[in-house]
């Protein structure tokens, strides 16, 4: 049986990844002219959240280390789509902010993948997606628990 379990583990770890490969793809093609996935990805946490997060806890939440975050962030700097500031309360930190540009440009992004994902959704139908994400939360917190 341990050879089953081998495979079945295999077989589902490689779906994954050539899921996510395929979706990273597609989510290139349709993004707005320059926007990377790891910029779209920052841009969204920060507009979700609300809230200036520092560059060391946006590279935890991204599980990428700080200076492939600090990359990323000089790029959104550099767009004008953050702020980034001096922490008054520890001159070593800096924090972030979703700039009103990069608000705009988030919400563009939106836009142009919205329908790219609902016709997925669609194609697999509401009942098959709603299954299956609490199987993939829970992989998920496997995942980062095991960090």
């Amino acid at each position: 049986m341990p050879d089953d379990n081998s495979a079945l583990a295999v077989t589902l770890f490689s779906e994954i990844l050539t899921a996510d490969q395929l979706l990273r793809n597609r989510l290139s093609k349709v993004l707005p002219k320059g926007m990377e996935i790891s910029h779209f990805s920052v841009l969204n946490h920060l507009a979700f959240t609300g809230q200036e997060r520092s560059p060391a806890q946006l590279a935890n939440t991204f599980h990428v280390t700080r200076g492939a975050m600090t990359n990323t962030l000089s790029k959104l700097e550099w767009a004008g789509y953050v702020h980034v500031r001096p922490d008054w309360d520890d001159a070593r930190r800096k924090m972030v902010a979703i700039s009103p540009a990069g608000r705009r440009a988030r919400d563009q992004a939106i836009s142009t993948i919205t329908p790219m994902l609902n016709e997925m959704v669609a194609d697999l139908g509401t009942e098959k997606v709603r299954a299956v994400l609490p199987i993939l939360r829970e992989l998920r917190g496997k995942l980062e628990s095991s960090d």
